[in-house]
């Protein structure tokens, strides 16, 4: 698990180093020394010039950067989450690696667990129904009981 290449390595530092109090004071530092400077350079355009571009090339780089994290934390909740659906008797196995669904197909999947919460609304314990499967034979098998 530590074999990271060498740009892993400096995503990980860079990530963490940018989320510290040290960067946001350091941050601070260079503006408030860029706007002491003003008079110093008569607020022209090049003294101008040097904040814009410095914080236009740092906020492109820094959007990569925080999408590589992200990307890294939503695969490893991912996976998390795929475990504990795997792990628990009760869960429904087709949850997992859903994130590879079309947007149509995860709008689909959502109804079928609007028709859950609908179904458990009308039984006694919603904690009863675990799954679309079990939630359709709990409702039918109360449903065909009440006929009797």
């Amino acid at each position: 698990m530590k074999n990271k290449n060498l740009f892993e390595r400096f995503a990980n530092w860079a990530t963490a180093f940018t989320g510290s109090s040290w960067a946001f004071i350091g941050a601070t530092a260079i503006v408030v020394i860029w706007a002491i400077t003003g008079p110093v350079f008569k607020y022209s355009e090049t003294w101008q010039l040097v904040i814009n571009t410095g914080t236009t090339i740092i906020t492109f780089l820094m959007v990569f950067l925080i999408q590589k994290a992200q990307n890294k934390d939503g695969k490893a909740i991912q996976l998390k989450l795929n475990e504990l659906l795997a792990a628990n008797k009760k869960a429904s196995n087709r949850m997992v690696d859903i994130e590879d669904l079309t947007e149509k197909e995860l709008d689909r999947l959502h109804q079928y667990f609007v028709k859950i919460a609908d179904l458990a609304k009308k039984t006694e314990n919603i904690h009863k129904c675990y799954s679309i499967d079990e939630a359709e034979k709990d409702h039918a098998r109360k449903y065909h009981n009440d006929d009797e």
